[in-house]
């Protein structure tokens, strides 16, 4: 039968090979966009995970020195002391690691850069270029309509539709945001005024009710 702290041992190595990888993963993203300043927490994510494994791999090692001839009277402590609940958490905690990894590999096209963590400056280049293209441009079919040219507001709204199809396209990003999502509502694209003659309308066709006499 195998013993309780073997199973320890293995999955304390599997739990700090997981969370290293994790850290890994997080900080290097980070590194390589300058945000290991601007994002403080990505960098103490990564610094829990980076944590976690050098414990987790305390006790793999202090489990495996008295094999290796090192530190027998700590080795054999930690070993007696490695029950089985002790083992148990331990088997949950290396499949909860194996099957984060399982899925990032299925998400691989979300963990591009530092999408893990907020980018602000990705954020703020996204809304300038709303106002600069999206924005812009619907004043401009506003001002072209006013000015009676339609062919110019046309144009306006051609170019503010087509870009914002290109930002929303580029926000989603992934062909999992993608598949299946439906609005919970349908949209209301009825003009305010067309809304407001129609509500008028239908106020002037019903008939006033009559206090009574």
């Amino acid at each position: 039968m195998i013993e309780s702290w073997v199973v320890g041992l293995v999955c304390n190595t599997v739990i700090m090979v997981a969370y290293l990888l994790i850290s890994v993963a997080i900080i290097v993203p980070l590194w390589r966009s300058h945000q290991l300043r601007s994002n403080p927490l990505g960098a103490a994510t990564a610094a829990i995970f980076l944590s976690c494994a050098v414990h987790h791999g305390a006790h793999s090692v202090h489990m495996l020195m008295p094999e290796l001839g090192y530190d027998l009277a700590a080795g054999y402590a930690m070993r007696t002391a490695w029950g089985w609940p002790l083992a148990i958490s331990d088997i949950f905690g290396a499949l909860v690691g194996v099957w984060y990894w399982s899925l990032r590999r299925t998400y691989s096209s979300l963990m591009q850069g530092a999408q893990l963590f907020e980018d602000l400056r990705r954020r703020e280049q996204q809304a300038l270029e709303l106002n600069d293209t999206v924005l812009q441009g619907m004043v401009v079919a506003k001002m072209a309509l006013d000015l009676d040219d339609p062919a110019k507001a046309n144009r306006a709204l051609e170019t503010s539709i087509e870009s914002a199809s290109r930002i929303i396209t580029d926000l989603l990003g992934s062909e999992h945001f993608t598949v299946g999502m439906t609005r919970s509502a349908p949209a209301d694209v009825i003009a305010p005024a067309a809304a407001t003659a129609a509500t008028a309308a239908t106020t002037e066709g019903t008939p006033t009710e009559r206090p009574p006499t």
